[in-house]
């Protein structure tokens, strides 16, 4: 979807304006999630429901149900998601991967990694040797969320082009210039990789069916912004006799200085990284983060803040408040004017500090695992 045509844009490479979810899913033909599609899962895991699904922050699908039927079914599914590795990893990164992680130990799956350093190369001014060492630091936030190592393989596109090649080229055969050219708005100044890409980024769906030799269904989380890579190559999965995967799509996480947008890394001021500093955290929030607070003090105690403007709140809401009861307490006592908003700051600090402290302790433990994560196959 364009500016142009909605005042925001969403595409793979870019995110910007006020998202309106509901354009976002009528645009790209995606459904709701709705009340039972939540129960569906929570029968089927019999597990507490992730706060991103209780909450709706992942939001949409494409064909979840039929997976789900044949997980009913003892017909296991496997999970892919990825990361373009091109800069420091930020919060906005983390909320795909945190519901990854728990869809992954909710039914028990295996995961399937993809660092797309290819992708990042073709689309971004920085040299091959750059990329790959944003793939190996990144390679440690992933692993610092705890994915179990025996059930999730790393795929790294440049080193593993003997496996995802092969299935890469089967459907680039099934797409044309003109297709690509729709779906993502090219012109013709564009680099031959990048028109052929997002084969790449169909491939893995594929290449565990082929390493085990039968058709296993694939449910993919993401940022509804890679949607369109999918809408693309899901036509082309039955015509090369795979099923087409399950998608489940996420919102995003606004940078600091308002819900326009995405975090994003390359404005670090906007952005909070998993390598900050507690006083770096503490700092950026104070300065930048957008309050829907009052003027003065006076103003807010009388007529309140608006929670669903403020980026601390919305930080909470997405990642750092797990606790449904102390949330919606969070959100009448600001809206009442009872919690000032230095003081939801202070505590959304608090929280994103504390997490932050293990995650890199964490962090540094993975340097030892990195070989362990990279599929050997």
């Amino acid at each position: 979807m364009t500016k142009k045509e909605s005042g925001f844009s969403v595409n793979p490479w870019e995110v910007s304006g006020k998202i309106d979810y509901d354009k976002l899913v009528k645009e790209f033909g995606v459904q709701l999630i709705d009340d039972k599609m939540i129960t569906l899962i929570k029968n089927l895991t019999k597990k507490e429901l992730s706060p991103m699904l209780r909450r709706r922050i992942f939001f949409a699908h494409r064909d979840l149900k039929p997976i789900l039927d044949e997980y009913k079914k003892g017909n296991k599914f496997f999970l892919y998601t990825g990361c373009g590795p091109s800069g420091p990893i930020h919060l906005g990164h983390l909320g795909t991967w945190v519901f990854t992680k728990w869809l992954q130990d909710a039914f028990d799956v295996e995961l399937w990694f993809q660092f797309t350093d290819d992708e990042k190369f073709l689309f971004k001014d920085k040299s091959y040797e750059e990329i790959q060492e944003w793939t190996y630091q990144n390679m440690l936030d992933v692993i610092a969320l705890g994915f179990d190592p025996k059930k999730t393989h790393f795929l790294v596109d440049t080193k593993h082009a003997n496996l995802l090649y092969p299935e890469a080229i089967k459907v680039a055969k099934k797409i044309t210039f003109s297709t690509v050219k729709g779906a993502f708005g090219f012109d013709d100044s564009r680099n031959i990789g990048e028109i052929f890409y997002t084969s790449m980024q169909a491939a893995p769906v594929i290449v565990p069916c082929v390493l085990k030799k039968k058709k296993i269904p694939c449910l993919i989380p993401l940022a509804i912004d890679q949607d369109p890579h999918f809408r693309v190559a899901r036509d082309v999965y039955p015509k090369l006799g795979y099923p087409k995967p399950a998608i489940i799509h996420g919102m995003f996480l606004p940078p600091l200085t308002g819900n326009e947008g995405k975090m994003s890394s390359s404005n670090a001021n906007v952005a909070i990284l998993t390598t900050d500093t507690e006083e770096e955290v503490k700092k950026k929030i104070n300065k930048y983060a957008f309050s829907g607070g009052r003027d003065t003090l006076e103003e807010h105690r009388k007529l309140g803040g608006n929670p669903d403007v403020d980026v601390c709140f919305q930080y909470l809401k997405f990642l750092f408040e797990p606790d449904d009861k102390k949330l919606e307490q969070i959100y009448r006592d600001y809206k009442s004017g009872k919690m000032l908003s230095g003081e939801l700051k202070s505590y959304t600090i608090e929280k994103i500090n504390s997490f932050l402290k293990e995650h890199q302790k964490k962090r540094e433990e993975a340097k030892k695992l990195v070989e362990t994560f990279l599929y050997k196959g």
